[in-house]
């Protein structure tokens, strides 16, 4: 299928600025909703799949910090850029304190604008590569295992939450290093202080300074106002530093100083600022190898590796799977409005062969799949994708035949039997996808994973329009 657009959407009661923020975010590739008030903002989340937020501070019925509240009950974790006016700035940067990504004044930078949205954009791509499991069943610190390895871990948050130590989280993609940066600040003395997440993978290197520090008015181009970085957001309560090991080298020097001194400049600013920051850090990468390559400081790595928590593969805690398994099914019978008891015994055998190389998110997206086209009690091994069961995939999934089954390989080179096999099976899926939700385009995109109106576009070139 087609790459899915980044889904935006704008809530200004300000037709004009709606207007124009929708005409600009098109430029630069992004699919745009619209929404007038807060309510219509929670209206428009709930029929689409949204990635991105942007919402003024000052709207009628529901305000821009009512819908920031609403939007963590419903959807935790999707980013909310806050538009406000100079004088609400202070509004702007407790709504960050409060969990929104960021925000733009009014009148608008559009550079400033690109990258703030692209960070998010970036962010949004960097989270569907972990896991959120949201429950206190069968775990500890609504995270999910019992297995030996997972006992060592709840023991260690249990320990070293309540201290102001640094601590250094490592683990594969899809491990959960940030439900165990959650779990050390619910369960420490500052938890009612600020959480302040920053993903150094989704910041360019030129922004991470200002990122990080904050910047003066005037400091470089589209600077109109002075900007407290998020070490500044942070004071008196907790700074995680995602994906760490992707700061330069050259950053890594002013790093240091803010944690070991805990105080700083912003950028093109001369008065030193202080602060008091619990950090919690997290990689993916092997930090003691940079430091033997020469890509990250060695100072700097043992000031942050006070306290290491290395989090297991899925591999390596396979007892859990099984829970996880049920988890994720219970999930989805849920926003499928299936009923499906259970797996087979084969079928849950074939999950714990499994290496499963990209960690609980692959076993996320393989419980999807299989309760999207399981239409029995039981998920059987016939279910599973071919490179979990071990074996070819069978008719209850879709089969290579629905795409094969009206080749004419004499007609045709290869690109072109290609082009319609992708094809064929494309309008399978989307078939398929359609039945599963009545009809409903708007879950059937959800349920596909794109947007509403690339579907609609695919159900006309495929001639399913006529059969709603």
């Amino acid at each position: 299928m087609s790459e899915e657009k980044i889904q935006v959407l704008v809530a200004d009661d300000e037709r004009n600025l709606r207007r124009m923020l929708k005409a600009q975010l098109e430029r630069w590739g992004y699919e745009v909703h619209l929404a007038e008030t807060g309510t219509e903002a929670m209206k428009t989340l709930g029929e689409n799949h949204i990635d991105i937020v942007i919402t003024d501070l000052r709207m009628p019925e529901m305000d821009g910090m009512e819908l920031l509240s609403a939007i963590q009950k419903e959807n935790n974790g999707l980013p909310v850029i806050m538009i406000t006016a100079h004088g609400t700035v202070d509004t702007a940067v407790e709504a960050i304190k409060l969990g929104a990504f960021d925000y733009i004044t009014k009148p608008y930078d559009r550079n400033a604008l690109k990258d703030v949205v692209a960070k998010a954009a970036k962010t949004c791509e960097l989270a569907k590569k972990e896991i959120r499991v949201d429950t206190r069943q069968d775990g500890r610190f609504k995270i999910i295992g019992k297995s030996a390895r997972m006992m060592e871990i709840y023991e260690m948050v249990d320990r070293v939450a309540p201290t102001p130590s640094t601590v250094l989280i490592s683990g594969e993609s899809g491990t959960g290093k940030e439900l165990i940066a959650r779990a050390l600040f619910d369960n420490s003395k500052r938890e009612k202080m600020p959480f302040i997440r920053v993903n150094c993978a989704a910041i360019p290197p030129t922004l991470i300074e200002s990122e990080l520090f904050g910047y003066e008015k005037g400091a470089f181009t589209g600077a109109e106002t002075s900007k407290p970085g998020r070490f500044e957001l942070a004071n008196g309560g907790t700074l995680f530093l995602d994906e760490v090991g992707e700061i330069s080298i050259e950053m890594q020097v002013k790093l240091l100083r803010a944690i070991q001194e805990g105080e700083f400049e912003r950028v093109g600013g001369v008065s030193t600022i202080k602060v008091d920051v619990r950090l919690i850090t997290a990689t993916n990468q092997d930090l003691r190898q940079m430091v033997k390559d020469g890509r990250f400081r060695d100072d700097l790595f043992y000031r942050l590796n006070v306290v290491h928590i290395p989090l297991p593969r899925l591999a390596d805690r396979k007892e859990d799977i099984p829970l996880l398994a049920m988890h994720f099914l219970t999930k989805y019978n849920a926003r499928l409005g299936k009923n499906i008891g259970d797996f087979s015994s084969e079928a849950l055998d074939a999950l714990l062969r499994y290496e499963w190389p990209g960690n609980i998110r692959e076993l996320e997206n393989v419980v999807e799949r299989c309760t999207l086209f399981c239409d029995d009690e039981l998920i059987a091994v016939s279910h599973l994708p071919s490179d979990v069961s071990g074996e070819s995939e069978r008719s209850s999934s879709p089969d290579i035949s629905l795409a094969t089954a009206d080749l004419d390989i004499e007609n045709g080179g290869l690109k072109d039997q290609v082009r319609a096999a992708t094809a064929n099976l494309e309008k399978q899926l989307i078939i398929k996808a359609l039945e599963q939700t009545d009809k409903n385009v708007t879950r059937a995109a959800q349920l596909l994973k794109i947007s509403r109106k690339s579907l609609q576009t695919k159900m006309k070139d495929f001639g399913l329009r006529d059969d709603m």
